[in-house]
């Protein structure tokens, strides 16, 4: 151990879709502070989730390993006890660990030790939407007693990861710090921002595709944006502790979120999809090495930030995991890098996807999977042109003028399952459709996921 190990923090939001920030062209204002991070620091410009689903997408970012490996391939699987989380390799390396927030990946509230991934200090719930309300935060201890904290959710998760942070200077430590906003609260479906915030960014701005789409972004915009707005000043105070100890150069600090956000337009809720939507999320580092690491273009995976982590804390990186550290990028190796991320769907449908630069290509099984995260045989889904079709409003699966193109990309995806570890399935082609029928209604967008 050397007194220039960085300490690690993650900022882990729920359900954030890439474009709420002003670095992805959000006109609002709502992350000044993220924008300067992504401005200053290193901006993952094509940042995607490999699970968009909560509980799968946070074993992939806790082992390094996709959600079929993990065996977490639906929410409510507990993450096996023996698997080694990043908390276990950062506490090998000599650093305190310690979790702040939701959990998702435990059999039951309160999380039990052997089910916490090996991190020491703990103030977390498993499913924090059902254990608290926006103004009732409401977590576990270490020692299992219930602690109330007051203010809203996400100011209260906040001071108590700026207390963590004041009391464990002594050595090297690594924070998870997990939200659950902008995350809707279940039992209301709803998305309750700060009193006041709420007002501010109702009816001001809808992305294309949800203008185009409708579902439920109309009621709930407003919110959802409120949320994100109260997460930034969060990360702009979390930065403040950090400049005020003196440990803000020598702090890594990762910001991402498990998925984004459809608002009930490419099925009946607000995930679990290929589409941009649904797998495209916000993710910056500053900090270290990443201080001027400036935006990258290439296409990163959630899968791919746990080696990274370890990488920039010196920490070797286990060869089972399935991801790769973005270093090399820093320093403008690009020729390994992959020119796709592969995504595992389940829950509303067993599925698969591949998002290159210009691409998207999606299977979905041919038959309900019931407990299995995998098939034997899928059929062709979706294909979209990103580049003439960014919104992903024209579906060209089944058109003959593609199919080369989806033959293409079809050995490429299977290509990704193999090297996930997945058993080749057969995947049909999708059933022909002429040329008129480019372009599908609202309706048939909804019916397909």
């Amino acid at each position: 151990m050397t007194a220039v190990q960085p300490n690690v923090i993650v900022f882990f939001t729920d359900q954030q879709r890439f474009d709420t920030t002003g670095a992805h062209g959000n006109p609002l204002r709502l992350t000044p502070n993220f924008d300067r991070m992504a401005s200053r620091g290193t901006h993952i410009y094509h940042s995607f989730t490999c699970q968009p689903v909560c509980g799968p997408a946070r074993s992939c970012l806790q082992t390094g390993e996709y959600a079929t490996s993990t065996g977490c391939f639906t929410n409510g699987i507990p993450l096996p006890e023996q698997k080694k989380t990043l908390a276990h390799y950062f506490r090998e390396a000599g650093y305190q660990t310690g979790y702040i927030g939701k959990w998702h990946l435990a059999s039951q509230e309160p999380v039990p030790q052997k089910e916490r991934g090996g991190y020491e200090y703990w103030l977390g719930a498993n499913i924090l939407e059902y254990a608290s309300d926006a103004y009732d935060t409401v977590l576990y201890d270490t020692d299992d007693r219930q602690v109330k904290l007051p203010g809203y959710r996400v100011d209260a998760q906040t001071d108590a990861a700026i207390r963590y942070i004041d009391r464990h200077q002594e050595q090297p430590f690594f924070l998870f710090l997990s939200f659950l906003e902008p995350h809707h609260q279940n039992h209301a479906d709803n998305y309750p921002a700060p009193d006041g915030y709420e007002e501010r960014y109702t009816g001001r701005w809808t992305p294309p595709d949800l203008a185009a789409l409708g579902g439920t972004s109309a009621q709930h915009l407003g919110g959802y944006y409120g949320m994100v707005k109260r997460l930034d000043e969060a990360l702009g105070r979390l930065m403040d502790a950090l400049k005020s100890l003196d440990l803000l150069e020598n702090t890594i600090v990762l910001f991402t979120s498990d998925h984004g956000c459809h608002f009930k337009t490419r099925n009946g809720e607000y995930k679990r999809s290929c589409h941009e939507s649904s797998i495209r999320v916000p993710t910056a580092l500053a900090g270290h090495c990443f201080d001027s690491g400036g935006q990258i273009r290439e296409l990163v995976s959630l899968i791919d930030l746990p080696p990274t982590l370890l990488d920039a804390a010196g920490i070797p990186v286990p060869e089972h995991m399935q991801g790769r550290s973005i270093l090399p990028l820093l320093k403008g190796e690009k020729k390994e890098w992959p020119q796709e991320v592969f995504v595992q769907i389940s829950e509303s449908h067993t599925g698969r996807a591949i998002r290159t630069q210009r691409w998207k290509y999606s299977v979905r099984a041919v038959e309900p999977q019931g407990d299995r995260g995998a098939a034997d045989c899928y059929t062709e889904d979706f294909l979209y042109d990103l580049q003439a079709d960014p919104y992903e409003l024209t579906n060209l699966a089944g058109l003959a003028s593609y199919r080369e193109i989806s033959d293409e990309l079809r050995g490429r995806l299977l290509s990704r399952m193999a090297e996930a570890g997945e058993a080749m399935p057969r995947i049909e082609n999708a059933p022909l459709k002429s040329a008129g029928q480019r372009r599908m209604s609202v309706s048939e967008l909804r019916t397909q996921v």
